[in-house]
């Protein structure tokens, strides 16, 4: 389903003379006049999960940053170039107008207190992205193109501050699904209505936010994960998936790109498929092509430098089928949040050992292995907790990023984070792992000086969200 509100700050500005002229951009004029909130939610849902599951190289390059994918041709986005294909202002565009802009025009219909509570947990993970992918954004007053109150040149806020306010947000989020109303059920594509599910959503997202803080504020960061965990997502039944379909318009966008297009883009990374060999590790043959390997064993191609698709292992065919679920979020993401806090001393019932293997587990059981491979695995010297190499934090950060393979936005993340594992180099530019989006081009052009504001106008790639140390 395709959006029915341009709400965006100020996308298309450049081009108007009046508020009038602004106005009329912002009307499609093959779209219905009105639309309910429960449209809207649907729109921004699918928009949103099609933007993280994509890997359209104008859309998503996260698998590419975090290195569990390389390109076999055309090489700009695995050497992080970002400009040219105006990769920056497809996520800001289709986050503030399809996204944000849809969850807010459903708010505005609604006087439902769960409905509202779903949005607001919704719009506290789509903001939760932008920030950690651009750093400072326009929030306080973006959103607002319409009306007496409208602000078409939005100020960037403070990333650490708009953090402060979705917290706040959140919290208030959780209390409400548990409040008076009905919600969404058969719109609900996440959860299909059950609104346990939704607490233990929002739970884990305070907790996720928390995760965030570790280095910035510990007290903070203790009181969330510790004040929250419980309650939140406690094994895979819990996770927060998306069904796609087997056939169009509904399908995995990965379906769409890796099959539909014709393409052949993509390829597993050395930089993943050398430490996947090296582990021994039995998601192998889930992660990739079992009928691709040369030689007898899997081989990734060399990050970000062109290389036949066929010289080098391919990408698992279960990645390949239309209705792959989509992942928002899942407990091997919780459990390895869960094992740094233990191993920063917070109270979350249980040891950084434990939290490590349930994660393994977890994300074993996700990709179909086998319960006695799983154990075989997590007793090897290389990956067992007490005997793996490197300190806690990097064993921790190792099997997190493994674990969020097909996750490119957290497997970035993790790598943000915990400065773990090591990535390498773009291979022909040599640029070093990008810590930030920069921001878009058009938004440089129509709203200038609240851009170079912005980060105190040091916009580049290395420079890093308030939480990455």
């Amino acid at each position: 389903m395709k959006k029915y509100f341009l709400l965006i700050f100020t996308l298309a500005l450049a081009s108007c003379a009046s508020d009038e002229a602004y106005e009329d951009l912002n009307k499609n004029p093959n779209a219905p006049a009105e639309v309910t909130d429960s449209q809207l939610f649907v729109s921004a849902t699918n928009s949103l999960t099609d933007f993280i599951e994509s890997t359209d190289v104008n859309v998503n390059n996260f698998r590419l940053y975090a290195q569990y994918w390389t390109q076999t041709q055309y090489t700009d986005e695995a050497n992080y170039e970002m400009q040219n294909r105006e990769i920056p202002d497809y996520m800001f565009s289709e986050f503030y107008r399809d996204v944000l802009g849809d969850l807010t025009n459903a708010a505005a219909q609604t006087t439902d207190g769960v409905k509202l509570a779903q949005i607001e947990l919704l719009s506290v993970y789509a903001w939760q992205m932008l920030v950690d992918a651009f750093g400072d954004v326009p929030y306080s007053e973006a959103l607002r193109a319409e009306g007496d109150d409208a602000v078409l040149s939005p100020k960037y806020d403070d990333d650490a501050a708009i953090y402060a306010d979705l917290i706040a947000r959140a919290k208030a989020a959780v209390t409400g699904v548990s409040g008076s109303g009905v919600g969404y059920s058969s719109d609900d594509l996440i959860f299909g209505g059950n609104t346990a599910a939704w607490t233990k959503f929002g739970n884990s997202l305070l907790v996720k936010l928390g995760s965030r803080l570790l280095d910035q504020n510990s007290a903070e960061a203790r009181s969330l994960i510790e004040s929250h965990y419980a309650a939140g997502i406690a094994s895979n039944a819990d996770n927060a998936y998306i069904q796609f379909e087997g056939a169009p318009p509904n399908t995995n966008p990965l379906w769409e790109d890796l099959v539909q297009s014709g393409r052949q883009d993509f390829i597993p990374a050395d930089t993943f498929v050398d430490v996947i060999n090296a582990l021994n590790d039995p998601r192998a043959d889930k992660f990739f092509d079992p009928s691709s390997k040369i030689s007898g064993a899997y081989k990734g191609g060399p990050y970000g430098v062109s290389t036949p698709f066929n010289d080098n292992s391919h990408i698992s065919q279960t990645l390949y089928a239309p209705d792959f679920r989509g992942v928002l979020m899942d407990y091997a993401e919780m459990s390895f949040i869960l094992a740094e806090a233990a191993n920063r001393g917070f109270s979350v019932g249980g040891t950084a050992a434990q939290h490590y293997e349930n994660g393994v587990n977890a994300s074993m059981a996700e990709w179909g292995v086998a319960d006695a491979d799983a154990a075989a695995y997590l007793a090897h010297a290389d990956v067992a907790f007490a005997t793996a190499a490197g300190t806690d934090q990097e064993k921790i950060a190792k099997q997190f990023w493994i674990a969020m393979y097909n996750r490119g936005f957290e497997g970035w993340t993790v790598y943000r984070l915990f400065n773990a594992p090591t990535l390498q180099n773009s291979g022909t530019l040599n640029l070093p792992v990008p810590k930030r989006y920069t921001y878009p081009q058009s938004e440089q052009t129509i709203n200038g000086t609240n851009v170079t504001a912005a980060n105190g106008g040091n916009d580049t790639q290395q420079t890093a969200i308030f939480w990455d140390n």
